[in-house]
């Protein structure tokens, strides 16, 4: 009877396996497909996508590997709030529903959200959510210059955008109406719609395969053992509570940021008092993007391998003073929240690298360097037929510096993290808007030295290809205060932003660049870890082959001959 037993247990262990994995397999498809359809770069290049598969009651037990963290890790309570507005009992098969509300979604008005409804007959068994950034929303545009929520575009609230299968026409010409590429944003949300119909078929192929009526007792499982597994992983780590700050740039004055960081038996709280207060500009962070990236950068260090779903999230507490710069209320302006946003995980590194340092990176780059230029539009102090001469476009083009050095690697040049897009092809931003990117190199000398040298920034160079104004939307940080280093190691360099014509510009806002002029970016460079002058000879002497380090900063600092 026991070895019965035993076989019936080892039976379930491999059901449930092939279960999560095909589960793994249904979300990935689901953010393929966002990529595949999508219209606008932001999906199709960067990646800046989530996908996700949740039960019944607003519980995400599955999430694409494809997708950033700010996208996914907000949408997994995004669901409830959904459910709130149209409870379970009401779908139908063919519903759809829409949102992009900063603080019941991820963060700012750019992110349109979709939650599909699946059934198998008439029984709802799950729900699909899926989620992009778009390439404009109307409002004042890109850029942190907007001082309150109503500047900055189109809010839809929670809404239906399809009842039983008819798209609302209604939901439809309002966005078209609003936005300036109407061709795009409105590509993007038939994406979005596309994806979770295409996750939603191959759910329900699975579960009649398997026999499977609902998925109520598989997500159970999955979620209670991913829960398990990070009170396990939390458990590893010595229990405490630990304080870090970190001051950045800000728009008109720097911006405090404090956290405290307690591993307990109940897992990990992330505590934000103290932090500075919400702005008068669009830097402000909804307490669901706090959650995310502060959540994301714990489990970057705890619990890695553990599957990210309710469970695990569930593990981490996030608190937040309303009203701070990490818990901005309505109507506070929030487009730009991911400056401050991506900066959490370094704050709860600065934490976590006080109970075990040598587990822990130094400070990156962190919040993207993202080129945002603007054309044929008018601009304030600058005569508007210059502008509307041009052709009228709205660019993004993903861009980033250094990460900081990891213990014993040295950090990752020109990469993205916390966010994980991918940077842009500059052949792909030269085909959708009228540019010439001149120059796309490493920075030399950007890494911060250390025994581990910190990831470079790079150098970009664009101007505009038919020789008239355009708009930069600045959101650049680490100009003033540049990722640190940690254990000996030294700062990566500052980001700086200019005309090639020499003036140099701010790191935040709207600014004019003139007829024939270039923009000059050289993104930011991420912290070392360890003292210079212990880097191994021959690392020096590659990074100077390489053309990352020079001779001068090989002789001087790491005292290379």
């Amino acid at each position: 009877m026991s070895s019965a037993r035993s076989n019936q247990s080892a039976t379930a262990v491999i059901r449930n396996q092939i279960l999560w994995d095909r589960l793994i397999a249904v979300v990935e498809e689901q953010a393929q497909t966002i990529i595949r359809t999508a219209f606008g770069a932001a999906a199709r290049e960067a990646g800046d996508v989530s996908a996700g598969l949740f039960l019944p009651d607003g519980r995400m037990i599955a999430q694409a590997v494809t997708g950033t963290p700010g996208h996914v890790n907000s949408v997994a309570e995004s669901v409830r709030h959904f459910l709130a507005e149209f409870p379970a009992p009401t779908m139908r098969p063919g519903d759809i529903y829409i949102t992009n509300d900063p603080w019941k979604a991820t963060g700012h008005l750019f992110d349109i959200t979709v939650v599909t409804p699946v059934f198998l007959g008439s029984k709802l068994v799950a729900l699909f959510a899926s989620n992009t950034h778009v390439v404009d929303i109307g409002g004042v545009g890109v850029g942190p210059d907007a001082t309150q929520i109503y500047h900055e575009g189109l809010f839809i609230p929670i809404a239906k955008l399809a009842d039983r299968g008819e798209m609302s026409k209604t939901v439809l010409d309002f966005l078209r109406a609003n936005v300036r590429d109407p061709v795009q944003v409105v590509g993007d949300v038939y994406a979005l719609v596309s994806c979770n119909e295409v996750a939603g078929r191959r759910l329900a192929g699975m579960m009649r395969e398997y026999g499977l009526k609902t998925l109520q007792p598989l997500g159970e499982h999955i979620i209670a053992q991913s829960h398990a597994a990070m009170l396990k992983a939390a458990a590893a780590w010595p229990a405490g509570t630990w304080h870090h700050e970190m001051t950045i740039d800000g728009y008109e004055a720097p911006i405090h940021l404090k956290a405290a960081l307690t591993v307990s038996a109940r897992g990990i709280e992330v505590d934000f008092t103290g932090s500075s207060g919400a702005v008068q500009r669009a830097l402000n962070v909804p307490k669901s993007y706090t959650d995310a990236y502060t959540s994301f950068g714990v489990r970057c260090i705890i619990g890695a391998d553990v599957p990210n779903n309710a469970g695990s999230l569930g593990a981490v507490t996030v608190k937040a003073p309303e009203g701070s710069i990490v818990n901005a209320l309505p109507p506070c302006a929030v487009t730009s929240r991911a400056i401050v946003g991506m900066m959490l995980p370094d704050l709860v590194f600065g934490c976590l690298r006080q109970a075990c340092p040598d587990r822990v990176p130094a400070e990156g780059a962190s919040s993207l360097w993202n080129i945002r230029l603007v054309g044929g539009q008018p601009m304030a102090g600058a005569p508007a037929e210059d502008f509307l001469a041009g052709r009228r476009f709205t660019q993004v083009s993903f861009t980033t510096g250094g990460t900081g050095a990891r213990p014993r690697q040295d950090g990752l040049s020109t990469t993205s993290f916390p966010s994980g897009v991918r940077n842009t092809a500059v052949e792909i931003s030269e085909t959708m808007a009228p540019l010439v990117f001149w120059r796309k190199e490493y920075r030399l000398d950007s890494g911060g030295p250390g025994k581990y040298r910190g990831g470079l920034g790079q150098v970009v160079e664009v101007s505009h290809a038919e020789h008239v104004p355009m708009i930069l939307a600045a959101t650049f940080d680490r100009i003033k205060f540049p990722a640190r280093g940690a254990l000996g190691g030294q700062v990566g360099a500052p980001g700086r932003v200019r005309l090639k014509s020499g003036r140099e510009l701010n790191g935040k806002g709207r600014q004019l660049v003139p007829a024939g002029d270039r923009v000059i970016i050289e993104t930011p460079g991420g912290g070392g870890i360890g003292e210079p002058r212990e880097r191994a000879p021959e690392s020096v002497e590659r990074d100077v082959r390489h053309g990352l380090v020079g001779a001068e900063a090989a002789r001087d600092v790491y005292g290379w001959e």
